[in-house]
């Protein structure tokens, strides 16, 4: 495909992702449909449609309107690029750009800098002044981390193994398992250093939330909100930790038998009817439902679907969480809350109010990794009653 078929391509899927296709299915359905496009072309195509999601609004206002062909048009004129060399209107490139489709001045931070402007003052009021370095941040590619996994090698070898895959890492400052991807990304899931368990794709703040709670051997530990049972996977990298894996939604879980089995990891899946079976834990790990909004670089289709009633679900759902597992924790235990969202309507709000309603319970630990630290939004807290 040329440079201009591609961008045709991206803007096509664009305009199927907003009418309201998943982005996903609407990527996949593309490749279906074109046999003709190489392992380089689907990239390339992905690259377009996910920059353009990441940076929808101000990408509309450069290219003169809300359409996949506006964001197009836009992405190429945030570069600095020629439209009129891409939109030429030869075969399979987009038609010509038209004196109707110029950009126009920005009308708020929040449009400038890619974020819903209703949710713009709680961003502001979580962030500070880290907002726009956030938002900023936010409209780039995310960094491809991975987590070492100790039951097999140690981060030394793993990056030896990577290298041997054509892939290219470097350790990470958040945790000692962690490793940021400089080159070679695409080669890792065909790479034997992934296919053999040494590594396991995770960001590495991720991981962090993992390295900041004290596992010791016979320790029993609840990973409550599971969903693909990263961070099970991780605790159960700690020799001698019992490791129980949950969701609501089971599904989620449907490939964490076959990652622990390539982990060589221990990991037992509960229903909600096991859990009180097992109780008490010594740590209940409870990463809870969230808008997502330290990690929209990754899925930057949550960014324009968050509303104002769904957020105020959501620290309901969180909520409810915190006073659901409680009762689940030994004395002396701790309830570890966690959500990848950069909010204080999510974070700290959720955690006060609860120790506010809960004065049995302290809070021992808190700390936030923001998306300007070079890994995703996370935040984390622990509390013990």
């Amino acid at each position: 495909m040329t440079p201009a078929a591609r961008v045709q391509a991206a803007i096509e899927i664009l305009n199927e992702i907003l009418d309201g296709a998943p982005v996903e299915k609407a990527l996949t359905g593309w490749a279906r449909r074109s046999r003709f496009a190489g392992s380089k072309d689907r990239a390339a195509v992905r690259d377009h449609v996910f920059d353009a999601l990441r940076c929808q609004r101000s990408f509309a206002v450069l290219g003169g309107d809300d359409t996949g062909r506006g964001l197009m048009i836009g992405a190429i004129r945030a570069q600095g690029g020629d439209v009129s060399e891409v939109f030429t209107g030869d075969r399979h490139a987009p038609e010509p750009v038209l004196p109707t489709e110029t950009p126009r001045a920005f009308r708020s931070d929040a449009e400038r800098l890619d974020i819903p402007e209703w949710l713009w003052p709680r961003f502001f009021a979580s962030l500070g002044p880290d907002t726009q370095a956030s938002a900023e941040a936010l409209r780039s590619r995310a960094q491809v981390h991975l987590r070492v996994n100790l039951l097999k090698t140690d981060p030394v070898s793993a990056i030896a193994a990577l290298l041997a895959d054509g892939v290219t890492a470097q350790p990470h400052p958040f945790c000692t398992t962690a490793l940021e991807v400089t080159d070679g990304a695409r080669k890792i899931a065909q790479g034997r250093a992934y296919q053999d368990g040494l590594v396991e794709l995770q960001d590495a703040a991720s991981q962090g939330v993992v390295a900041a709670l004290d596992l010791q051997p016979g320790m029993r530990v609840l990973d409550y909100c599971a969903g693909g049972g990263g961070k099970a996977l991780a605790i159960a990298g700690h020799e001698g930790v019992e490791v129980l894996a949950h969701d609501v939604n089971a599904g989620r879980m449907r490939d964490l038998p076959a990652r622990a089995e390539r982990a060589g990891a221990n990991v037992k899946i509960l229903t909600s009817k096991d859990i009180a079976e097992h109780e008490p834990y010594d740590i209940v790990l409870a990463d809870a439902p969230c808008s997502g909004s330290g990690s929209w670089r990754r899925a930057p289709a949550g960014k324009w679907s968050l509303t104002e009633e769904r957020l105020h679900d959501l620290t309901l759902v969180q909520a409810g969480i915190l006073e659901s597992i409680s009762p689940l924790i030994r004395s002396g235990g701790v309830l570890a809350y966690a959500t990848c969202s950069v909010l204080v309507d999510e974070n700290g709000a959720i955690v006060d109010d609860f120790l506010q309603q809960n004065p049995e319970w302290t809070e021992t630990f808190r700390k936030s990794w923001q998306v300007t630290h070079g890994s995703d939004g996370f935040f984390t807290a622990h509390l013990t009653r």
